[in-house]
């Protein structure tokens, strides 16, 4: 296959890896917003109406902050009132272990099986492992919908919920390492849109969060919403994945590497039988080692080691980003307080504004910040020395007005000083992780850009486990 490559119509290669991107992080997404819903529904005392019962803070916020309120709720053995007036009831057993079950059903098999895929993908067709962890994650959201209506006492509903954790990372990681081996194959801007789309995702969870908070709705009827609205994203990520492979433009180079290693393979088998012809003497040592030097296997059947060899850089880069990322963000960054809120409405919305839908909208702009520009280049020491850098975020955002702290100083307290760090640190982070993701799979042959994308996948996801693990350490040292 030569010549030029046939263009993107209407851009619709890309706009289907974006809505790809923001298939495999929305639905998660929406199911961490609405863990005040699963927590409340963990709570032994069924008497108090739990849907009503909401606090001055709002009534959907992620793990990080439900395990706040909670830690806040079980410093008394006995019933509160908060400022509402309504009474509330201090956590179940299953609420105070809920976080951290979370956080391991999560963490576990998102980090197994994007290794898993890494070697799997060579043996499991990629329409296999993309449409199957699709419909299994639909699945799983419909039942998930489906429970919002249904009465269920809390061990087996916590049950329930912990294996629903566990089979949407298990096939979310399928799916993620599959998407990125699959853009691979296409032109390093391409795997733009695949982050882009996943910022987006936490866009939308941010809003919703927020959504919630100012309409005062049901614990029931907004995590119901979310879970319609992850099953209408899951539907039309399969909708576009089936449309991908009649479009010219990714057929064209997702057949490219095919052609070009068996065109690479004749040349190669060429190579060897004039080799072979030119010394083949009486000397039996020569003929061997004319074949052990000229066998092309080693060329194409190349071992993830081989390959991670290429790209440790951006792997190790990529990693980086996000141990420092999630370090902070949420479990420190949740912690501020505003110094200029007093009793006004600010102080309802200072997390809520100034933490997520800031830190989203701008990792979002970062990822799509590389559609238009890629700088500094794949091997450039720029890239990776911008990516350490980062970590001067960590004790910047320890050093605000972190609650409570028995250590360390406020140094930064005004609100002003908390959003300026939030917008560099989450605008780098979406930048700078969506560039060692485009660049990754463009360092290799294109028979291994599969695999690169796989392994980078891989990273991605260890960094996401070891932030989880700094953020306990992080916190306590405030």
């Amino acid at each position: 296959m030569t010549g030029s490559s046939p263009p993107d119509r209407y851009k619709a290669v890309w706009l289907i890896f974006f809505i790809l991107g923001l298939g495999t992080l929305l639905p998660w997404n929406f199911f961490m917003t609405a863990t005040k819903y699963f927590t409340d529904r963990l709570q032994e005392d069924s008497s108090v109406d739990h849907y009503d019962n909401l606090n001055v803070t709002g009534n959907i916020f992620p793990t990080q902050m439900a395990s706040m309120f909670n830690d806040e709720a079980s410093q008394g053995s006995h019933a509160n009132v908060n400022v509402t007036g309504k009474t509330t009831v201090p956590p179940s057993h299953l609420v105070s272990i809920f976080d951290n079950m979370m956080t391991l059903c999560a963490m576990l098999p998102l980090l197994i099986f994007t290794c898993l895929n890494s070697f799997i993908h060579q043996r499991i067709p990629q329409q296999v492992r993309i449409l199957c962890s699709l419909v299994a994650i639909f699945l799983v959201f419909m039942i998930t919908a489906i429970l919002v209506k249904v009465t269920m006492e809390p061990l087996p509903f916590f049950i329930i919920t912990m294996v629903k954790i566990v089979f949407i990372n298990s096939f979310g990681a399928i799916l993620q390492g599959s998407l990125f081996g699959l853009a691979g194959l296409l032109p390093a801007s391409y795997t733009a849109p695949i982050m882009s789309g996943q910022g987006l995702a936490g866009t939308f969870a941010a809003l919703a969060m927020i959504c919630a908070i100012a309409s005062g709705s049901k614990l029931e009827d907004s995590a119901f919403g979310y879970f319609i609205t992850a099953c209408v994203v899951i539907l039309m990520a399969i909708g576009s994945y089936v449309i991908l492979p009649r479009l010219d433009f990714f057929r064209y180079y997702s057949m490219k590497d095919k052609t070009e290693y068996r065109v690479h393979e004749k040349h190669s088998e060429m190579e060897t039988k004039v080799d072979l012809i030119k010394k083949d003497e009486p000397n039996g040592v020569e003929v061997k080692h004319s074949i052990n030097g000229a066998s092309p296997a080693p060329e194409h059947n190349s071992s993830v080691l081989s390959i991670f060899k290429k790209i440790w850089v951006m792997a190790a880069s990529v990693c980086f980003v996000f141990t420092v990322t999630i370090g902070v963000f949420p479990a420190v960054t949740v912690a501020v307080k505003s110094t200029i809120a007093g009793e006004t409405l600010w102080a309802k919305y200072f997390i809520p504004v100034s933490c997520f839908l800031t830190f989203n909208v701008f990792d979002w702009a970062g990822r799509s910040l590389t559609a238009v520009c890629m700088w500094p280049g794949k091997d450039s020491w720029l890239l990776p020395f911008m990516v350490i850098v980062r970590v001067v975020f960590i004790p910047l955002f320890m050093l605000c007005n972190a609650q409570p702290r028995n250590n360390l100083p406020v140094i930064f307290g005004h609100d002003a000083w908390y959003i300026i760090f939030m917008i560099f640190f989450s605008i780098s982070n979406g930048y700078l992780a969506s560039l060692c993701m485009c660049f990754g799979p463009k360092k290799v042959l294109s028979h291994e850009a599969e695999t690169a994308g796989t392994i980078m996948a891989f990273f991605l996801s260890l960094g996401l486990a070891l932030g989880a693990i700094f953020s306990f350490l992080f916190k306590s040292v405030i």
